[in-house]
């Protein structure tokens, strides 16, 4: 059985009872009035959201750069990176724990990719394995590491206010097209205990005969959620579904000191309840009726329970995507 808190933290709660359950009453207000505040926001963008002019892309390829799951003399680091490529250029998406551990330096230097491969920066959201680390989340600010830092201002698409050195960022307030023929679905917001209310986006692109590519970086919004914008968006048929579906339910990747900390935080729940196969079972339900053919699932914040139980419950192809893999669609 997996704890969220180690038994051995269990003595020390009891001791520190008397100051942490106020704090606790707090967070759980403060909880409750931010699922309300996210569930008001997300209705009235999904209300508004009118049809992205996405062209037709022939060529979408990703790369893998930081990712859970990593291919033999690649770094795995429970955090995410992807370079994405088409035939207008390539976008960065969202930058691991940046400088602060080996995985985006080494592997982006083993896969060739430098500073001048890329001409944009989508960042999903604003927490710290996915804007370069620690640091980064307490600055606001997207932190790379110097090889990977562009010589020219380019594009820093962010879905809340940050700073970003060396880049001219634009906060993405509503669904918009990008470079490179890809487009964002906007931000969603969902309440996280302990994180408070956090703004997430996902990149969009429509394949030539195939249909839409979803790409979520922890898909803290829920992947039902992301799926109900993206046919605001289009009329066209979901062909790929990729990236986090935030689904720890069995462990966490991201454990420090007896802490299941992908379980504690970033799921959407208040502290007293535990993710579990009921939300398992709505993201299911949700990749299943979006018609997707492909999956490429994120192990970076779903357990391999979790992804088992979605490979064997949908008739898409689903692939773990895997630190220093080119996947072609």
């Amino acid at each position: 059985m997996s704890y969220r808190i180690s038994p051995l933290w269990w003595p020390i709660l009891a001791a520190g009872a008397p100051i942490l359950a106020p704090w606790l009453a707090v967070q759980a207000k403060k909880f409750r009035d931010g699922e309300k505040q996210a569930a008001a926001r997300n209705a009235a963008r999904l209300r508004t959201a009118k049809p992205l002019a996405l062209p037709e892309l022939k060529k979408f390829d990703l790369t893998v750069v930081v990712e859970h799951r990593a291919a033999e003399g690649f770094v795995g680091a429970a955090a995410v990176s992807y370079l994405l490529r088409t035939a207008g250029g390539a976008m960065l998406m969202d930058v691991g724990f940046g400088p602060e551990g080996p995985a985006l330096r080494d592997n982006a230097a083993r896969l060739g990719i430098g500073a001048n491969d890329w001409n944009a920066l989508f960042v999903s959201h604003l927490h710290p394995d996915h804007m370069g680390g620690m640091t980064a989340a307490r600055q606001r600010a997207i932190r790379l590491p110097s090889a990977l830092t562009p010589a020219n201002p380019i594009p820093c698409y962010s879905p809340a206010p940050c700073a970003a050195p060396e880049m001219n960022v634009e906060e993405v307030t509503e669904p918009r097209t990008l470079r490179n023929g890809l487009g964002s679905s906007g931000p969603l917001a969902r309440m996280l205990c302990f994180e408070g209310l956090t703004e997430e986006q996902a990149v969009v692109a429509k394949l030539k005969n195939k249909g839409l590519v979803v790409i979520m970086g922890c898909g803290h919004p829920t992947v039902e959620v992301v799926l109900q914008m993206t046919r605001r968006l289009s009329d066209a048929p979901v062909y790929a579904v990729i990236g986090g579906l935030h689904l720890p339910i069995a462990e966490s990747r991201w454990k420090k000191a007896g802490l299941q900390l992908q379980q504690l935080a970033g799921t959407g729940k208040p502290w007293w309840r535990k993710i579990d196969d009921r939300d398992l079972d709505a993201a299911i339900r949700a990749l299943r009726e979006s018609g997707a053919k492909r999956l490429l699932l994120s192990a970076h914040d779903t357990c391999d329970y979790a992804l088992k139980r979605i490979a064997d419950s949908v008739s898409a192809q689903v692939d773990v995507l895997t630190a220093g893999v080119t996947y072609s669609l």
